[in-house]
């Protein structure tokens, strides 16, 4: 015995603690993209909104008639719609019904894929398998429907030629069917990914015990795989209905320009140079949105989920 005290182990192996600051340093770039990229342009919108415009010049002011002009007759033309409210209702519709076919699309495949495929090499080729779409620009993954749902495309001449329908539909192209057809086209994956990652982290020990204890499938899916997917499915349901609400390339080329959104009425405001009136509408349509995502989140608190 030489009288030296050995150092336990742990101690002398603890790392350093770091401080405060170094984790302040490591989120200052995504900080910095965030202010650049997010806040400043959402504060140049709100400062434009307020502006005064003409035929001819924009002018810095602090002025409301780009929202009264936004919500103009609302009050006056009750209990009739508005132009602004049937908008946004038509909108809403839109989102509602691209929402329920990519939740039930989407739960679907992510069970699948979460559930009854065994092997994760499986697994992974056919999640990427269900990207391949997205390898391609939205433009031309809607042009495509095009041959397909036209009154001499595809689909209408396999239903003549089996005598289920007399003359071509003209409602499979141009028309909400279309539109709300490629919503759950281009964005049935943002649905799939987040309600997937959920659905993988859950305990298979839970599947079993709940068939041990006299469950029956669907018994098993409403009561434990639902509760246990619902961060993955509130997170896919806040892209869809952002998206959706937003959108107006899909509105516009798969509407045949004849539907009218909310990101249609902005987008040919912004055209027209109307740019305090474009950016008053989409002032009003992110108050819409917050307001939705706050309902949707109310509903199960992501950050005690996650």
């Amino acid at each position: 015995m030489d009288g030296t005290v050995a150092r336990p182990a742990t101690l002398a192996a603890a790392p350093p603690r770091r401080g405060r600051g170094t984790a302040l340093w490591q989120a200052a770039p995504f900080a910095l993209l965030f202010l650049l990229f997010f806040i400043l342009p959402l504060c140049l919108t709100v400062a434009v909104s307020f502006w005064h415009y003409d035929e001819y010049s924009l002018t810095p002011a602090f002025s409301l008639e780009n929202y009264q002009e936004v919500f103009e007759g609302c009050i006056d033309r009750l209990p009739s719609l508005c132009v602004t409210f049937a908008t946004y209702l038509s909108t809403l519709r839109f989102a509602l019904m691209a929402w329920v076919c990519t939740l039930v699309l989407g739960f679907g495949i992510a069970y699948f894929l979460a559930f009854h495929v065994r092997t994760v090499p499986v697994q992974m080729g056919l999640f990427l398998l269900c990207t391949v779409p997205f390898w391609t620009s939205n433009i031309i993954r809607m042009v495509a429907w095009v041959p397909l749902l036209g009154r001499n495309g595809l689909v209408n001449q396999g239903l003549q030629a089996v005598g289920l329908t007399k003359a071509p539909l003209d409602w499979l192209l141009y028309s909400e069917f279309s539109v709300v057809l490629a919503f759950v086209h281009l964005y049935t994956l943002f649905m799939m990914v987040p309600i997937f990652n959920s659905m993988a982290r859950i305990d298979r020990a839970l599947i079993e015990a709940a068939y041990d204890s006299g469950a029956t499938g669907w018994q098993t899916l409403w009561n434990v795989v639902v509760p246990l997917a619902k961060p993955g499915i509130a997170i896919g349901s806040i892209f869809v209905v952002t998206l959706v609400m937003g959108d107006f390339v899909t509105v516009g080329v798969m509407g045949g320009q004849q539907i009218a959104s909310v990101g249609k009425v902005i987008q040919v405001q912004m055209s027209a140079l109307q740019l305090p009136a474009a950016a008053a509408n989409a002032v009003v349509l992110l108050g819409a949105v917050m307001l939705m995502i706050v309902a949707m989140t109310r509903l199960i608190d992501l950050r005690k989920e996650l």
